[in-house]
């Protein structure tokens, strides 16, 4: 794993300082009304280099790597409370009161929890293959993972015996088996690939943190209670091939007051890899249908 220090200067970026002095790694793309990302996770780092092109020549696309996480400094604490302050952190940088954001997987959760914290410092909510609200979602996907991956089930489990002293190469290769059961088609593994590149290294500590914590506090009847006082627009866009099962989602569409919902045939986890172009096109017209591209109010 990469730590900051050994970072070259080029891809450093920017910097944004959480409250802490937590020092975290930030890149702008484009002009007008800003959309920050949240990548995956929890541990990765963002992938949203090929969206942010598409879409900068609308919006301004703010791209983070999470505390701990990529690009940013390698420390913690890890939690979800911390999480959403350093998004928060990352909107405050921008010097606007309200912003856009999309979030995907974990990131999705991530932002909802932000918009369901601060609602006024949020405009437009975009939740991209998220889990939902409950945890019913989670034995079925398990079961559809080892069916689709079954071909690389002996060599994943000879890496993932070897946890110790895997080499960086083999932490990579290990990643890319398990990410191309994300897509469809022939394609898996080329897609694999662009998500494993730069490799930056899975933060396993902030993985476990985060996520346990989930497990143990992300409780559907509270959430829904919350969600339906929420007075944001919502976008959630599903691929209808996703792994986790897609309708998982359906008591947070049902809570949400503003929502749009998009499933897209035959698309996996990470739909901005497999269909780039129908992708940014809907979320585009998405934004300026609820009037998200004409540009946000900035404080002078």
């Amino acid at each position: 794993m990469l730590t900051w220090a050994k970072l070259p200067q080029a891809i450093l970026g920017n910097v944004t300082r959480a409250d802490d002095g937590c020092r975290l790694w930030t890149a702008d793309t484009g002009r007008g009304a800003p959309l920050i990302l949240c990548h995956g996770g929890p541990g990765l780092w963002d992938m949203f280099g090929s969206l942010a092109d598409s879409l900068a020549g609308d919006v301004r696309v703010v791209r983070w790597d999470q505390r701990g996480c990529g690009r940013s400094e390698r420390r913690g604490p890890y939690s979800v409370a911390r999480s959403v302050a350093d998004l928060d952190a990352v909107r405050a940088r921008l010097a606007v009161e309200r912003v856009a954001v999309l979030g995907h997987s974990w990131g999705a959760t991530l932002a909802l929890r932000y918009a369901l914290d601060h609602p006024d410092r949020v405009s437009a909510l975009i939740y991209v293959s998220g889990t939902g609200l409950g945890w019913d979602w989670h034995q079925p996907f398990q079961c559809a993972v080892a069916e689709r991956l079954a071909p690389s089930a002996a060599r994943r489990a000879e890496l993932r015996a070897r946890a110790r002293d895997r080499t960086e190469a083999e932490d990579r290769e290990l990643a890319v088996l398990q990410w191309s059961g994300e897509f469809t088609g022939p394609d898996a593994v080329r897609h694999a690939e662009e998500m494993a590149t730069p490799w930056l290294g899975v933060n396993w500590e902030c993985h476990e943190r985060i996520w346990g914590e989930v497990q143990r506090t992300w409780r559907e009847p509270a959430l829904v209670a919350e969600c339906r006082a929420l007075e944001v627009p919502v976008l959630i866009i599903d691929g209808a091939a996703d792994l986790r099962p897609r309708w998982a989602v359906d008591s947070l569409e049902q809570a949400l007051r503003r929502v749009t919902r998009i499933i897209l045939p035959d698309v996996g986890h990470v739909p901005w890899l497999e269909v780039p172009g129908e992708f940014a096109s809907r979320l585009l017209d998405w934004l300026r249908r609820n009037a998200l591209i004409a540009g946000l109010r900035v404080r002078g």
